[in-house]
């Protein structure tokens, strides 16, 4: 089926269109975005949701970690009100960061998604801490353009 006879001309309406992708970039951001903030001193909280062993794998440098099933018992005690949050979960595929995200709005924060996950960050070459230190991957070149080695400033400039 094409666009034009899945979708009638009142669908169609760019005000809606509007307000939905608006209403999506206010509680949603990418890797590339939210490791610029970091960059320019932006103040967040950026919250790995997963669980222990996910984060002793490896974890996005700058994040703080706290399963989804904590976040309701400890951010209260931890944060105080008008504690900026980023969080994520694994990709994706996992809605771990969505129902943490759920979680901080319904105690009142303001905080969003980071789309893609832990493995967006990794796989665009931002750091990633581990049991062992700090490493970077090479940008996989399916998420990102190829750049002679890691840079910064390698993003997809959208």
């Amino acid at each position: 089926m094409s666009i034009t006879e899945t979708i009638t001309e009142t669908e169609l309406d760019t005000g809606a269109a509007v307000r939905h992708f608006r209403g999506k970039l206010a509680f949603e951001t990418d890797a590339s975005d939210v490791y610029a903030d970091q960059q320019s001193g932006a103040e967040f909280v950026l919250v790995d949701t997963r669980s222990q062993a996910a984060w002793d794998q490896g974890h996005a440098v700058g994040a703080v970690h706290l399963p989804t099933r904590q976040v309701e018992a400890e951010v209260p005690g931890r944060y105080p009100a008008g504690t900026r949050f980023v969080v994520y979960c694994w990709s994706p595929g996992c809605n771990g960061g969505d129902k943490a995200a759920l979680a901080l709005s319904l105690l009142g924060y303001e905080v969003r998604l980071m789309i893609g996950g832990f493995e967006y960050w990794a796989r665009e070459g931002y750091p990633v801490g581990t049991a062992l230190g700090t490493v970077r991957r090479d940008v996989d070149e399916l998420v990102g353009p190829r750049a002679a080695g890691w840079s910064s400033s390698v993003s997809c400039d959208c």
